[in-house]
């Protein structure tokens, strides 16, 4: 018998859904993680936006088409935002973000097959995605998921080590829904990781979360990815209140300053929504301009979407002409600034994790996050060090240099 997980949304989503890979290789069933046929398929939603709801509802005809004779089993944050929606759809099984144990419980309920608590993720890429915590406490105005995936609940350091001493991965990235909460500390949790002998990478951070005792603790571990996604949403103070944000734009600017002050080479990587409802032109001038100051190597920018039951949702929503011509210029900037930080780098040497081997070239990711592409088939998993030479699609191409 043969299952597929299919996962939209963030990252944690992906390690809960590999979390039931895993449980249900245990029990028996051959597991893919790709739209193919399948006896069975998980669908793990999200509610991000409202576009994500939408795919998430959309994914049920797209897999009977595969087979629609299949069993659906469907959770995530969009099935716990509007469970019915799911349900009037016909599927096998319905459950939300909190309860994933319960997918691999009707498996065993349907199909007599061994029911297992959910184990350790499988890891089906060269990066292991480890979660050390769930839930926000934020209620950011316009963000859903604290309603959806309740409060902060953060794992034990015991735990979190025995996972990453238990992947075969060369590389750990640190993720939850606010990971910048994690319970005791996140400089701890770090402490804690000094001899676990792979490249550790952090998840989406708040920039309150930057201190120097961090900061600190992120320069005694042996292989860090001096990568730092601090999630900014508006380079605006008025509209920074509006979405309930803690911090204004000098404070995100200083800790960029700290930032760069104990890694030169890193990479700050962050989210910017282009005409929240309280967004005037002059608000948005201020996230353009941030995007040079803060010397940004990524942006992921995106519209904002009003999602039923936050405050945001009250205000009223800027044309959907506003919000387009908006976010097009915000992701004109963001290539602007992705160029500029890949070309400081060019000759110089970079250490890379390879990872996947596509038309001629493998490619893999600088501590730095600069998407490398090397010619040739490199051993996955394996660290190169890299001259990196030209720019080339999303990232550089680059050469092995010894």
């Amino acid at each position: 018998m043969k299952a597929v997980v299919f996962t939209l949304g963030c990252k944690v989503n992906e390690s809960e859904s590999a979390s039931i890979m895993a449980a249900l290789e245990n029990a028996g069933w051959t597991v893919g993680d790709k739209l193919s046929y399948a006896d069975a398929y998980v669908l793990n939603t999200c509610a991000v936006t409202r576009e994500a709801e939408k795919k998430s509802r959309q994914l049920i005809a797209r897999v009977r088409k595969f087979n629609p004779e299949a069993s659906i089993f469907v959770c995530g944050c969009a099935s716990e935002k509007d469970r019915k929606s799911f349900e009037d759809k016909g599927v096998t099984f319905v459950t939300g973000a909190r309860r994933k144990q319960e997918i691999v419980d009707a498996f065993s309920e349907i199909y007599g097959c061994k029911a297992l608590p959910l184990p350790y993720p499988k890891q089906t890429k060269t990066r292991a995605f480890i979660k050390i915590q769930d839930g926000c406490n934020n209620f950011c105005s316009y963000c859903i998921i604290p309603y959806l995936r309740g409060r902060e609940v953060s794992r034990a350091v015991d735990d979190i080590l025995n996972e990453i001493n238990k992947t075969e991965s060369p590389e750990i990235v640190l993720n939850g829904i606010n990971i910048s909460s994690y319970s005791g500390g996140l400089e701890n949790l770090i402490l804690a990781l000094k001899d676990c002998g792979k490249r550790i990478r952090l998840g989406s951070l708040e920039c309150t979360v930057i201190t120097d005792g961090l900061l600190s603790a992120l320069k005694q571990l042996k292989d860090f990815a001096p990568q730092f996604h601090l999630s900014l949403q508006s380079g605006s103070n008025s509209v920074l209140k509006a979405m309930n944000r803690h911090y204004t734009r000098e404070e995100y600017l200083a800790k960029c300053e700290k930032i760069y002050n104990y890694f030169p080479q890193a990479a700050i990587t962050t989210d910017i929504i282009a005409g929240f409802a309280t967004e005037t032109d002059e608000d948005f001038k201020q996230s353009l301009s941030i995007i040079e100051e803060a010397g940004f190597a990524r942006v992921h920018a995106f519209a904002f979407s009003p999602r039923e039951g936050t405050a945001a949702y009250k205000l009223k929503d800027l044309p959907a002409s506003v919000k387009s011509e908006r976010l097009h210029l915000l992701l004109d900037a963001a290539k602007t600034a992705a160029l500029n930080y890949e070309t400081r780098y060019l000759g110089s040497e970079q250490e890379i994790i390879a990872e996947e081997y596509v038309e001629d070239y493998t490619s893999g990711y600088t501590g730095n996050y600069i998407r490398v592409y090397v010619n040739g088939k490199l051993e996955a998993g394996r660290k190169y060090k890299v001259l990196l030479k030209q720019q080339y699609k999303d990232g550089v191409i680059a050469e092995i240099n010894g």
